[in-house]
């Protein structure tokens, strides 16, 4: 995707309404949802410590009468966050919190477990809802790799099959190299996410650039797609689902 298109998108995702309307121009909905997601969470981010230091003040005006999503949206902060707060503020710990947002019938309090289950059908980054379909999709871009993979009958090792051995490990580790468009690759990395430069360079340092310290050149696949001018370190391939119309050979020329 081309930077012009991908900052019009994001910048005009403010909140999850805009998502539909994004739709309506033909934009899918798993790229709008995870585009708003990482644009969330990167925000949630800067403005995290903020909304912290001022947890009693918000923890008091819930107390007046402000109800959780009211109080979201005056801090411009996640509505499930937003209530985190608020409750660890007032006493409860971390796990009786998301016990609370899992099942609000456990607070013994129906008007505020009605504000739990408006907050949690709210936000659609930080509820539980949100969270399995975050794993959904990696587990979709992991399975769509591995599809590719076997229907080519080539071999290799997944992180599971690798846990233990290495310090980090990718997703595929090839059994033996491979040529990928003309480039030697021994790894390949799954991403059910969009690439673009915050989320590359993220990636890049945590996990791409040590495994080709570790195991040589690979392919890292966005598979919601990526930017089409991201500056890539030595040794790393970048690709989107387009990769599942070729196919990896054993030589160079094939």
């Amino acid at each position: 995707m081309e930077f012009k298109e991908y900052k019009s998108i994001y910048n005009r995702l403010s909140g999850p309404s805009d998502i539909e309307d994004l739709m309506k121009e033909g934009y899918d909905k798993e790229l709008l949802t995870v585009l708003f997601t990482q644009k969330t969470t990167r925000e949630t981010k800067k403005r995290f410590h903020i909304v912290k230091q001022n947890a009693p003040r918000i923890l008091r005006d819930w107390k007046k009468g402000k109800s959780l999503l009211e109080l979201s949206k005056q801090w411009n902060f996640p509505p499930v966050l937003t209530a985190m707060m608020i409750f660890l503020e007032d006493g409860a710990s971390k796990k009786e919190f998301w016990t609370y947002i899992r099942d609000p019938e456990t607070l013994g309090n129906e008007e505020v477990a009605n504000e739990v289950r408006e907050i949690v059908a709210a936000d659609i980054v930080y509820s539980p809802e949100a969270d399995e379909g975050h794993k959904k999709r990696g587990l979709w871009g992991e399975s769509l790799l591995q599809n590719w993979l076997n229907e080519q009958a080539i071999e290799y090792r997944t992180e599971n099959d690798l846990r233990g051995t290495h310090e980090k490990t990718p997703d595929c580790l090839l059994k033996e190299p491979m040529y990928y468009n003309g480039k030697k690759i021994y790894w390949i990395e799954s991403k059910a996410t969009f690439g673009d430069n915050t989320e590359f360079r993220f990636n890049s340092r945590k996990q791409l650039i040590p495994y080709t310290q570790l195991f040589g050149p690979g392919v890292v696949v966005y598979w919601m797609g990526c930017l089409d001018d991201l500056e890539l370190p030595e040794d790393i391939y970048l690709t989107d689902i387009s990769i599942l119309e070729r196919k990896l050979s054993k030589t160079e020329d094939e």
